[in-house]
């Protein structure tokens, strides 16, 4: 049986370390999230767990955004993974940034998904699986870090342009001083924007040496991780976290899988399937999933799984499930 996505999650000693140096104790943690001690030693978590633990952690701070700005700033280089370790040393902040959406792979649920357009780069936070997101804090300090990722490095005080969250923030003030500009909530995505040309800044913790050594471990980890899944799951995974606004083609996805176009097609030609239908299957569910969602109009739904022109969306719809959108969210 292929372990699923997000089953099993990695919790770094340096995390209760962290916790430790704010004042807060791991066990407290571990009761406030009603789970047993010994989570404290384990070197991984279910997905509610892990929920859990940082919620706890929300709680036992107060304030959301107190909370997602005090670990941000506070957590110890030394206490740096080795994924986040081969982020800091990187070449500069674009290397820095495209490792760390690549590493974010190995450490589930969320993932991240960065384009540069114009002037800008947007780097959103995705859940794999909507329906289920993870705190508020969660999200929070994953955008804080990319904007203290930068600081760090660069030694200079990088701001971002824009700052997006999905849910209430606490104290949004808080979070408009430390990211230097508006933060917005209560907005359909998770996103912090950057100005492209702060990008290309040199980081000065940059170590060749240290990521000789970092990057091959942490490639084949990412590797051995994803020779675990099927590669249908694997490309869908993909796929779905590609979606909004576009079409992903099959070289965009074995890109990202590291190998040719061809290559990924044949490994799916084994499996009996091909890019076209899983490229429908993850619109599909993808669609149904976010119909369920009443916040959502039909258009927006549309330019989630890919579609721009919202009849495309509506007739394809049609011919999976035989019913308008609007019908079906009427009936489920």
């Amino acid at each position: 049986m292929k372990i699923q996505l997000n089953d099993r999650i990695k919790v770094h000693p340096g995390f209760w370390a962290g916790l430790h140096q704010l004042g807060i104790g791991a066990d407290d943690v571990a009761r406030t999230a009603q789970l047993p001690l010994e989570v404290i030693n384990q070197p991984v978590v279910t997905q509610a767990q892990y929920f859990a633990i940082w919620q706890a952690y929300s709680d036992l701070i107060g304030d959301t955004a107190e909370g997602i700005i005090k670990l941000a700033t506070g957590y110890e280089i030394s206490k740096y993974p080795p994924p986040v370790l081969a982020m800091y040393h990187a070449r500069d902040y674009r290397d820095a940034l495209n490792r760390m959406v690549r590493y974010k792979q190995m450490c589930p649920p969320e993932s991240l998904q960065m384009n540069e357009v114009g002037e800008e780069c947007i780097i959103e936070l995705e859940w794999l699986h909507k329906e289920q997101p993870g705190p508020p804090l969660l999200v929070g300090i994953t955008l804080a870090f990319l904007i203290e990722l930068g600081r760090r490095g660069t030694g200079q005080p990088l701001t971002a342009k824009r700052v997006e969250f999905s849910q209430p923030m606490g104290d949004v003030a808080i979070l408009e001083a430390y990211f230097g500009c508006g933060v917005h909530t209560h907005s359909n995505y998770n996103r912090v924007t950057l100005g492209l040309k702060d990008l290309s800044l040199s980081f000065l913790s940059y170590n060749e040496e240290l990521l000789e050594i970092l990057t091959p471990a942490l490639e084949r980890s990412l590797d051995e991780q994803e020779s675990s899944r099927s590669i249908i799951e694997v490309v869908k995974w993909i796929i779905k976290r590609s979606l909004t606004g576009k079409r992903p083609d099959i070289q965009t996805v074995a890109k990202e899988l590291r190998m040719s176009d061809r290559t990924l097609q044949r490994r799916l030609t084994e499996e009996n399937t091909n890019f076209k239908q899983l490229l429908t299957e993850a619109r599909r569910e993808q669609a149904r999933e976010y119909l369920a969602d009443p916040s959502l109009d039909i258009k927006e739904v549309a330019f989630l799984v890919g579609y721009e022109d919202q009849n495309s969306f509506y007739r394809a719809f049609r011919n999976w499930e035989g019913d308008t959108p609007s019908n079906w969210r009427v009936r489920h």
